[in-house]
């Protein structure tokens, strides 16, 4: 038989400290308090204010429109999401190599 060394596995990378977790999870609480009340703000807003005060849509037609409002709105927090997540991480392997 074999001899195996026991290695323990840390679920957290040796790179990571304690700065840019707590990073990651403000980036991570801000995106998700944006995806939640963005496209629900735009939503309501939208269809009162903009499609049947301004534009004098019906009800129904002012629900439609309001809704694609809001799909926009998830589809742009995702990608900021992906844009500011890709960037980080980029930012935070560069200052790893410059050590």
């Amino acid at each position: 038989m074999q001899n195996y060394d026991k290695t323990t596995v840390n679920p957290i990378p040796a790179t990571a400290n304690d700065g840019s977790l707590v990073s990651v999870l403000k980036t991570l609480l801000f995106f998700t308090l944006l995806m939640i009340t963005l496209p629900i703000g735009l939503y309501f807003a939208s269809k009162s204010f903009f499609f049947e005060a301004s534009l004098g849509y019906s009800s129904n037609d002012s629900y439609f429109y309001a809704a694609i409002v809001a799909v926009l709105a998830v589809h742009v927090v995702l990608a900021l999401f992906v844009y500011v997540a890709w960037n980080e991480g980029s930012h935070q392997c560069r200052e790893g190599k410059q050590d």
